[in-house]
């Protein structure tokens, strides 16, 4: 669909924000309860979110395929933990078969939403376009989509070529060359072993290092893959995927002796098999309780980092400054690189919403998540009518499928939309009582949980010091109470 819409003029029963998994899924709910006329606004260039756009050599998801996928739109996956091309293959798979390009247009950036009162609607302001008006507006943007570079001192005077692993620049031939990657997490641990055979010199800059699970990746044969197009067996599989890993959450909530006797033991294990040299396994040891942070799934990671062209740089040897040539560290190093990676996440927390959303009576959604972000159900504010957050505060998880919590929110989500549909009112709205009841039973579970008391300082808290990424539970807890409507916690208008 054009950008430039003829229609624009038009009231939107429902507006989509994002192409991801999230927008993917809402659509094809609205679809499946025969809401049809409905629009999805992408601010890139092509449709499909976090796995068109992240395509980074080695990238790849880090829970099982068959549950990392939409639970009406099972696939033929070739192996257990899909590579990022594949993912790109099932993300036009779910696209296609739901006919959703043509209900989206592209180079839409949303600069702004705001609510207008008098005529019940959304006012979303686009760049270089005319404003979208929505009934309905569901935000799918992702909590992952924005991504930070560290402002380091004279950062843009480096000569040689940066990008951040989100925009890889697929032109630039980084073989034989001095490269530098920054970062640690997730994403660093993928690049890593996928680029340090070719590379010349590679620098790994690490603030604190991760724990490191073996990763139980295996192809999946011609006649398992036929197995997977049988929806009973696929959905069995996914049960049994979801059970197992649901397992892991008595660790991170319930038992902090099964945490360390199981799960970090085995780390520990891995760590000291795959990394034999004392002094680096000391840089690699983390000093907080697995969990705390992202857990990495890697069999290739440590044996890169082990290789005689990998340099790997702790926190006291830091980044004093990035110049012309490079990196000057903490202790006085000079650096000198061709190409610097920027593998230092996103603003997923306090910025959860990357474009400025204004609510009742002028209030932004940036006064009310002043102290830290929070919704009722993790999809509601408010103040806030008919708008509803797709994976927003306290919706992340640590050890299963992020997709297992978008399917949750529809349910939710979908009730709500249906009941402006059916009933005479024209708003609906989560009243304060009921956002702030949740709210307190969420940071009240919270404390009991690694995440809170694991002995780290990780991306899944606010500035405020709260654990605001994350649900402090059971997943099959949250889909019961997303689940469950309660009309007297609404307010209908």
């Amino acid at each position: 669909m054009d950008s430039k819409h003829p229609d624009d003029s038009r009231i939107w029963p429902v507006v989509i924000i994002g192409s991801g998994f999230g927008g993917q899924c809402a659509a094809a709910n609205l679809i499946h309860r025969g809401i049809r006329d409905f629009l999805i606004l992408e601010r890139r260039s092509f449709m499909g979110g976090t796995w068109c756009q992240n395509s980074y050599p080695g990238a790849a998801v880090d829970v099982q395929s068959p549950l990392y996928s939409l639970s009406f739109e099972p696939y033929q996956w070739t192996q257990m933990f899909a590579r990022q091309e594949e993912l790109e293959q099932y993300t036009h798979h779910v696209i296609d078969k739901h006919g959703l390009r043509d209900k989206t247009r592209t180079e839409s950036n949303v600069e702004q939403v705001r609510w207008n009162d008098q005529d019940s609607i959304w006012e979303i302001a686009i760049t270089g376009a005319k404003p979208v008006k929505a009934r309905v507006l569901i935000n799918a943007s992702g909590p992952l989509s924005t991504p930070v570079v560290p402002d380091c001192p004279v950062r843009e005077s480096f000569q040689g070529e940066a990008f951040h692993t989100n925009d890889w620049n697929h032109d630039y031939d980084y073989r034989g060359k001095r490269v530098a990657i920054i970062g640690s997490g997730a994403s660093a641990a993928q690049v890593i072993p996928a680029i340090a055979g070719d590379v010349g010199q590679l620098h790994v800059f690490q603030r604190t290092p991760h724990w490191v699970m073996p990763r139980p990746d295996r192809q999946f044969s011609a006649f398992e893959r036929k197995l997977l197009g049988i929806k009973p067996l696929y959905k069995l599989l996914r049960w049994a995927i979801y059970l197992g890993l649901e397992s892991r959450i008595i660790g991170f909530k319930y038992s902090r002796r099964v945490l360390r006797l199981v799960a970090q033991k085995k780390a520990e294990k891995h760590l000291a098999a795959q990394v034999p040299d004392e002094s680096l396994r000391a840089k690699l040891t983390p000093d907080f309780t697995i969990g705390c942070k992202r857990i990495i799934l890697s069999n290739t990671l440590y044996p890169a980092l082990g290789q005689d062209n990998v340099s790997l740089h702790t926190e006291s040897q830091g980044i004093e400054q990035v110049n012309q040539a490079g990196i000057r560290t903490r202790d006085g190093e000079q650096v000198d690189l061709d190409l610097i990676i920027w593998s230092t996440g996103y603003d997923a927390t306090d910025g959860m919403i990357s474009y400025p959303v204004i609510g009742r009576a002028g209030q932004p959604l940036s006064d009310f998540w002043h102290d830290y972000p929070r919704a009722y159900l993790g999809t509601a504010a408010p103040g806030f009518p008919n708008l509803f957050v797709v994976t927003g505060p306290n919706t992340g998880i640590g050890h299963t499928s992020a997709i297992f919590m978008i399917e949750a929110q529809m349910a939710y989500i979908m009730d709500c939309v249906e009941l402006l549909q059916k009933d005479s009112a024209q708003q609906i709205e989560v009243t304060a009582e009921a956002e702030d009841r949740y709210t307190r039973w969420i940071h009240e579970e919270m404390s009991d949980t690694v995440w809170h008391d694991g002995g780290c300082d990780s991306w899944y808290r606010s500035r405020s010091g709260r654990v605001i990424a994350m649900f402090p539970g059971f997943t099959f807890v949250y889909r019961k109470l997303a689940k469950r409507f309660k009309r007297d916690d609404h307010i209908l208008a």
